[in-house]
């Protein structure tokens, strides 16, 4: 039933239950028994990413010396899960999910990128002029309209593109921000240093 409230949502996130029931293949009492009313759905998707979340950045390898690689990896990790609930995104613009529940949602991803954006600075990888906190809220906030470009059909990345416009907002330079993403993506680590 979630995963036909996912789809629907994403299609229209104005869709009624008696929507996503008929999307589900099921009567509108069966959505009923499950779930109340329509917050009551979107704050069982809210937990279903949420979850999600926890388990990629749980999985997420250790960090190494190379931040910029480890963001790139990082981004290219999420990506996925974000495209799967991007439907969320539309929904907390429409305030059907309260901004400090999608604070709650997104903790671990922050709390893991200003991780690596703060190493990347000792490192001098990162731009220093916003510090990591905020750095991380303003690269999320740039992957989530990434992610709603998609959702509108503006925009189809597999994470790549969304990987190295974050890694350019971060300070890397433009050549290095997409060669270091493209050799993540093939290998899943970094390069040698030469």
């Amino acid at each position: 039933m979630l995963e036909a409230a996912r789809r629907e949502l994403t299609r229209d996130p104005d869709s009624r239950l008696e929507d996503i029931a008929a999307a589900a293949g099921v009567a509108r009492r069966t959505v009923y028994v499950h779930f109340a009313c329509r917050a009551a759905l979107v704050e069982g998707l809210a937990a279903e990413a949420a979850e999600a979340i926890r388990r990629a950045v749980a999985g997420a390898p250790a960090p190494t010396p190379d931040a910029v690689a480890d963001m790139a990896r990082f981004i290219l990790m999420m990506w996925p899960v974000g495209d799967r609930y991007r439907a969320l995104i539309r929904l907390a613009r429409g305030h059907d999910l309260a901004r400090a529940r999608v604070d709650e949602l997104l903790t671990p991803a922050r709390d893991m990128a200003t991780r690596v954006f703060a190493h990347g600075r000792r490192q001098g990888v990162f731009q220093t002029t916003v510090p990591p906190d905020p750095l991380t809220r303003a690269i999320e906030a740039e992957l989530l309209l990434l992610l709603d470009c998609v959702d509108c059909g503006l925009w189809s990345d597999d994470g790549t593109g969304a990987a190295t416009a974050a890694l350019i907002a971060a300070g890397v330079a433009p050549d290095t921000a997409a060669s270091k993403v493209e050799h993540v993506r093939k290998t899943g680590s970094p390069p040698s240093p030469v």
